[in-house]
């Protein structure tokens, strides 16, 4: 790789910095809650990591390396655009596609990027609709932390949110997510941990390291 390359690698790099400081834009009209663009992204690659595994359980077989570089990428343009919320696009048309192709012109791997942006678009492939799973359940999930919290509204948003899920695997796992207390992975209602807490016991000679 050239000088010239290495700098529009860089100029790219500082675009998809960009993302963690680009606001997500639907949490004004709940009145509630913020969030980058960057953190759902990271939302949505987790989300879809497991996906691709319970997608397996029933006997799918997603291309994991694909899913999670669409998880990744899915939202790159929005560091040219901005993020456009449901009610904005009832009202703005945004050149998407050309934000994209701006993006990523004259990258090294500018093709593989086009490819996995179409393919994010058309949502056919089984990965490109786990991802797509996998985005609305980033926000499921944020919804339901603020529906816990005693935001009506967000409740209200959960119902339409899951009517958008395209797979067997996003579907059971939004319903095990909504059957769960947002504070339960860590919130053990048992005296020992919260009336008389101890600290961990050491792990024995030879384990742990």
């Amino acid at each position: 790789m050239d000088n010239t390359s290495d700098q529009r690698l860089a100029d790219f790099l500082y675009e998809a910095a960009m993302l963690k400081r680009t606001p997500r834009t639907g949490y004004q009209f709940l009145g509630r809650g913020r969030e980058s663009v960057a953190e759902h992204s990271f939302g949505v690659v987790v989300i879809s990591y497991a996906l691709a595994w319970k997608a397996r359980e029933k006997g799918g077989s997603p291309d994991m390396e694909k899913l999670l570089k669409l998880a990744l990428f899915h939202d790159l343009p929005e560091a040219r655009t901005g993020d456009m919320n449901y009610m904005n696009k009832r009202y703005v048309s945004v050149l998407e596609d050309r934000a994209h192709a701006d993006a990523v012109r004259d990258l090294p791997f500018a093709g593989e990027l086009e490819e996995l942006y179409r393919e994010w678009k058309a949502c056919e492939t089984l990965e490109a609709r786990l991802a797509a799973d996998a985005d609305q359940l980033d926000m499921i999930l944020e919804l339901c932390r603020h529906a816990s919290d005693g935001c009506a509204q967000a409740g209200d948003w959960i119902g339409f949110a899951r009517k958008r899920f395209r797979t067997e695997a996003g579907r059971a796992l939004l319903d095990a997510a909504l059957a769960r207390d947002p504070s339960g992975w860590w919130f053990e209602k048992k005296d020992e941990y919260w009336v008389s807490p101890k600290p961990p016991e050491p792990p024995a000679s030879g384990e742990g390291g």
